[in-house]
């Protein structure tokens, strides 16, 4: 079993930054693959960033490539969405989630977070 610990989100004005973290416990290499995903009222569950610890796979939504970064700290088995140029589209309920590999990471992820807020306002 993995457990993912999610922080940050919040209230911002459009352009500004947030920051997001996702910290996993448990069987770690089911985890191998974690990223954020996000879904606002009435619209559809979208895959926004991933990133693999083992072969170095990197994914953004086309939506938020040049504008959001994921990182991870495989010591603390920490990943993090630096959201920047923040626009009132990407207001949503922002949700952590964890698979062994990015293929299921992508279509069905094995774990999920309980969610964070992220609220822009124009």
């Amino acid at each position: 079993q993995v457990q993912l610990v999610e922080s940050g989100g919040g209230s911002v004005q459009a352009g500004g930054s947030l920051r997001l973290s996702c910290a996993a416990f448990g069987v770690l290499y089911s985890s191998n693959c974690m990223g954020w995903f996000r879904q606002a009222p009435g619209k559809e569950r979208e895959g926004v960033a991933g990133v693999c610890s083992d072969g170095g796979v990197t994914y953004y939504a086309d939506s938020v490539k040049g504008r959001f970064t994921i990182s991870q700290d495989n010591a603390k088995n920490t990943v993090y969405l630096q959201m920047n140029s923040l626009k009132p589209e990407d207001t949503a309920m922002y949700y952590c989630a964890a698979a062994p590999s990015f293929g299921s990471w992508y279509s069905s992820p094995n774990y999920w977070g309980r969610g964070t807020q992220v609220t822009v306002s124009s």
